[in-house]
C-alpha cells in the first residue's frame, strides 16, 4: 500500500508566482479603465481579494490609479484601504468621493479605522470620523488617545464577553441575539463583576458542550492579558511566543477595554521584521511607493555615515603609504581582507540583531553567544588563511606575503565575529536600536582592524 501511494503521489514543486497577480488580469483591468468600461472593470475586480486589489493599485502609476478609482466608484470596499501601503492609501482616500469613502469606512472594525486615520492630518481625520456612528466615533477617538504603537491603538473595541457565572446555554442565547458582536472573533472572554477578564472560552468548546456546563469549567488553560499601554512589538512577541489567537486588553484598573486578534499581531510582527531588514541596510522605513526625493532623504544620512567610516579606514591605509608603494601586491590583496571581514561581521550582526528582537539573546547567554561567534570566526579564518596563504605564495611568489595575509585573515574574522555580536548588544543596552546603527559600526571595526592588521604585519615582516 505504501509503495503504491509513493508511486501516485505527485511531487510538490515550489512556485514563486503561485500567489502573484496575473499580469494578464492587470492588463485587462488597465484596458477596461482606458476604454471606460465600468461593467468590465467590476467583473474583473470583484473576484479579487482586497489584498490583490490593493496590489493592483500599488503597482500601477498615479494617473491610472486615479482613473481606476473614479471608474470603480461605489464598488470600493473598506478592506481594500486596510491592505494599502500608507502612502498610497492617503492618495486613494483623497480621490474617493466622500459618500463612497464613508460607506467603505463604516464597514470596518474600530481597529482598522484607527489604522486608517492615525497618520492623517486632523482635517482628514475629522472628515472620516464624522461619517461614523456615535458609538464607533467614540471608540476610535478613545483609541487615538493612546500612544502610537501601543496595544490601545492596535486593539478593536468590539468584544464578545460573558459573566463568569454563565453557562453554555446562556452564552449561546446571548451570542445569537446580540447585534454588536465583532464581525470575527475566536473566544468569548469571561469577566468578573468588575469587568476584569479572568479567562477565555473558545467557540469550539462552547459549541461542543452541553447547555448546562458552566463556562468557567471549559476555559482555556493558557490565558494572557495585554495592558493597554504595552508596546505593540511586545504584543506581537507574546502572540508568537505563547501561540495566542486573541487576547483581551485591559486598562490601568485591569478592566476589559478591547481585544487584539492574531491577524493584527502578525501584521505588527511582519512590519517589525521588515523594519529591521531595512534598517540593517540603512534605508529606513522606505517603501516601493516613495518618491525619489523621499527615498533620497532617507538614504543620504546613512551614506554620509558610511563615507565617514570609509575615510577612517583610508586614514589607516595612509599610515602605510610607503609600505604599499614598495609592495604593490598589498594593494591587490587589501580588498580581500576587508571584504571577508565585512561579510563575516554582517553574518554575526544579522544573527545577533534577530536574536535580540526575538528575545533569544539575553544577559544569561550573551557570553556564550559571543564566544561561539568568535570561535566561528577563528575556524573560518584558519580555513581561509590556508587558502590565501597558498594564493600569496603561488600568485606573488612570496611565502612571507602568504604568511601576512593568512594571519591578517584570522585576526579580522575573529574581530568580525566579536564586533558583530558585541556592538548590537551594547547599542541595545544604551537604548539605541541595534538594527539601525550596528551596520556602520561593525563595518568600521572590520575595515580598520583588517587594514591595520594586514598592513601592519606587512610593514613588520616584509620591510
Amino acid at each position: 500500500m505504501s509503495q503504491a501511494t509513493d508511486q501516485i503521489t505527485p511531487e510538490v514543486e515550489a512556485d514563486e508566482d503561485v500567489y502573484a497577480l496575473d499580469p494578464k488580469v492587470v492588463s485587462a483591468i488597465l484596458y477596461a479603465v482606458e476604454v471606460h468600461d465600468k461593467d468590465q472593470l467590476t467583473a474583473l475586480m470583484d473576484p479579487l481579494h482586497p489584498a490583490d486589489i490593493a496590489d493592483v493599485l500599488e503597482q500601477i502609476n498615479a494617473f491610472d490609479r486615479r482613473r481606476l478609482i473614479e471608474l470603480y466608484d461605489r464598488e470600493f470596499d473598506g478592506d481594500i484601504l486596510s491592505e494599502l501601503d500608507e502612502n498610497i492609501r492617503e492618495e486613494v482616500m483623497s480621490v474617493l468621493k466622500p459618500d463612497v469613502l464613508a460607506e467603505a469606512v463604516r464597514d470596518l472594525d474600530s481597529d482598522d479605522v484607527v489604522d486608517l486615520v492615525e497618520d492623517l492630518d486632523e482635517p482628514q481625520q475629522e472628515a472620516i470620523l464624522e461619517v461614523l456612528e456615535d458609538a464607533d466615533r467614540v471608540a476610535v477617538e478613545q483609541a487615538l488617545s493612546y500612544p502610537e504603537e501601543s496595544a490601545g491603538r492596535l486593539m478593536q473595541r468590539e468584544t464578545a464577553w460573558a459573566p463568569e457565572h454563565w453557562n453554555v446555554g446562556q452564552c449561546i442565547d446571548y451570542l445569537r441575539n446580540a447585534d454588536d458582536l465583532p464581525e470575527q472573533f475566536y473566544h468569548v472572554i469571561l469577566v468578573d463583576p468588575r469587568m476584569r477578564p479572568i479567562g477565555n472560552v473558545t467557540l469550539g468548546r462552547i459549541m461542543g458542550s452541553r447547555r448546562e456546563v458552566l463556562l468557567k469549567d471549559i476555559m482555556e488553560e493558557m490565558f494572557q492579558v495585554i495592558p493597554v499601554y504595552q508596546d505593540e512589538e511586545d504584543v506581537a512577541y507574546a502572540f508568537n511566543q505563547y501561540h495566542l489567537i486573541s487576547a483581551p486588553v485591559v486598562d490601568e484598573n485591569e478592566r476589559l477595554v478591547g481585544v487584539i486578534t492574531i491577524d493584527d499581531a502578525m501584521i505588527v510582527l511582519d512590519e517589525e521584521h521588515e523594519e529591521d531588514i531595512l534598517r540593517l541596510a540603512g534605508v529606513g522605513e522606505s517603501s516601493m511607493s516613495d518618491t525619489v526625493v523621499d527615498t533620497t532623504k532617507q538614504r543620504l544620512p546613512w551614506l554620509a555615515v558610511n563615507l565617514v567610516t570609509a575615510i577612517l579606514a583610508s586614514l589607516v591605509i595612509a599610515q602605510f603609504e610607503d609600505t604599499i608603494g614598495r609592495f604593490v601586491a598589498l594593494a591587490v590583496l587589501m580588498p580581500i581582507v576587508a571584504s571577508m571581514g565585512g561579510n563575516a561581521g554582517t553574518q554575526s550582526l544579522t544573527v545577533a540583531v534577530r536574536a535580540i528582537a526575538t528575545k533569544d539573546l539575553t544577559g544569561a547567554n550573551v557570553w556564550r553567544v559571543i564566544r561561539r561567534e568568535c570561535l566561528v570566526g577563528l575556524f573560518n579564518g584558519l580555513a581561509f588563511a590556508v587558502v590565501m596563504g597558498v594564493v600569496g605564495v603561488i600568485w606573488f611568489g612570496s611565502a612571507q606575503l602568504g604568511y601576512v595575509i593568512a594571519v591578517a585573515m584570522v585576526i579580522n574574522l575573529v574581530v568580525a565575529g566579536l564586533a558583530g555580536t558585541v556592538i548590537p548588544v551594547l547599542l541595545e543596552k544604551v537604548g539605541v536600536d541595534p538594527a539601525l546603527a550596528s551596520g556602520s559600526f561593525v563595518t568600521t571595526v572590520t575595515d580598520v582592524v583588517g587594514f591595520f592588521a594586514f598592513l601592519g604585519l606587512a610593514a613588520a615582516v616584509l620591510t
